[in-house]
């Protein structure tokens, strides 16, 4: 089995556990979580029947979701964050020791803001820094479909076989917010693959061939109550 080490970047990293990297199946959204598998009628509250005669599936169904809700690991704030808007500028409120963690950022005026998010960015300084095996490079990404959280975290790849020195990320916080983002709360997802080399190939069917491939594909998975490609198909992958 590969493994992930994480070198501390902070003095208190070594008397406050709360706070290390953890496996992203750890902090899965609760809203996620809580939801049902399958389809309910808003009116009745009775499951709504799929056409097979199942239940109709819903997204908590899908493994392709909480694969990436549980791949790779997480870094997670060390401290409370407060936000708060003074002078028409978005300042941060930040515990005594961890002054560094997060700040503001200089304006990157030809990277496109997300819309609904500031133009003018911030920056997360993780106390932690991965080191992968040779051959290993790692995704760095906005913890992914958090969609509750007030911001998004820049995305990158870095080769940390052979770089573990922890850097800046920016991160774009979502207009109107002020408030409390808690200890704890995940600031980046990230995933580690090996680098190989790739290319492509396209195949074009007529349409007699794309509808054989389709009905094809709804013999193999289109059963009650679904699930099929979980059961028979999905490779789980471990993260300790």
């Amino acid at each position: 089995m590969n493994k992930i080490i994480f070198h501390s970047n902070r003095e208190y990293n070594s008397y406050i556990n709360d706070f290390h990297p953890q496996p992203s199946a750890k902090l899965i959204p609760k809203w996620y979580s809580n939801a049902d598998k399958y389809v309910k009628d808003p009116k009745t509250g009775e499951y709504v029947p799929n056409y097979d005669g199942g239940k109709m599936p819903s997204f908590k169904a899908c493994p392709a979701i909480l694969d990436f809700f549980t791949s790779g690991y997480v870094f997670v704030t060390p401290c409370d964050l407060f936000f708060y808007k003074e002078n028409n500028q978005i300042l941060i409120k930040k515990p005594k020791g961890y002054e560094d963690f997060c700040d503001s950022r200089p304006a990157m005026p030809e990277f496109v803001a997300p819309n609904g998010y500031y133009e003018n960015p911030f920056h997360w300084y993780p106390s932690w820094a991965p080191e992968l095996p040779e051959g290993y490079s790692a995704i760095y990404l906005s913890p992914v479909n958090h969609f509750d959280l007030p911001f998004i975290t820049v995305s990158g790849i870095i080769d940390n076989d052979k770089f573990n020195t922890p850097g800046l990320m920016p991160f774009f916080l979502k207009e109107g917010f002020t408030g409390l983002i808690p200890a704890g709360t995940p600031f980046v997802q990230i995933i580690p693959f090996k680098r190989e080399d790739w290319e492509s190939e396209i195949k074009l069917y007529n349409q007699e061939k794309i509808v054989e491939r389709f009905m094809k594909s709804s013999e193999t998975f289109r059963k009650p109550g679904g699930d099929v490609y979980r059961k028979k198909f999905w490779t789980r992958r471990k993260y300790k």
